[in-house]
């Protein structure tokens, strides 16, 4: 099970971490990545991190403002949000699979998150 918490409401170019804490299983043993969706719309990736936290992966529309990162020991996947724009304004989900890597596409993750919004205002 994995629970997402974080989301809330910022103005433009503030910060926001999204933490995804996962219940049940070895989190080491899985991949995981962020995802987000806005009504309307099909869910899009967003960032993805090894089961080992040693590669990162990022959409073109967060590189270098978003990092994903985890701690194994805790269980837990962050996503760290900086010089947030209101166009990050979407319902974040976390993600995971039992693999080393599960890629930027959504159909490849087994198990998510309930979601938490982000809402950015200008």
């Amino acid at each position: 099970q994995l629970q997402a918490s974080g989301g809330g409401l910022v103005q433009a170019g503030g910060s926001l971490r999204l933490s995804c804490a996962a219940s049940g299983r070895t989190f080491s043993s899985y991949a995981a990545g962020w995802f987000r969706q806005t009504p309307g719309k099909e869910r899009e990736f967003v960032a993805a991190i090894r089961r080992s936290g040693g590669d990162t992966y990022y959409s073109d529309s967060v590189k270098g403002r978003f990092t994903i990162s985890r701690d194994n020991a805790k269980n837990t996947v962050y996503l760290q949000m900086n010089s947030l724009k209101p166009e990050d304004t979407a319902v974040y989900y976390c993600a995971a699979k039992y693999i080393a890597y599960a890629g930027t596409h959504q159909y490849n993750y087994d198990y998510w998150g309930q979601g938490t919004l982000v809402t950015v205002s200008s």
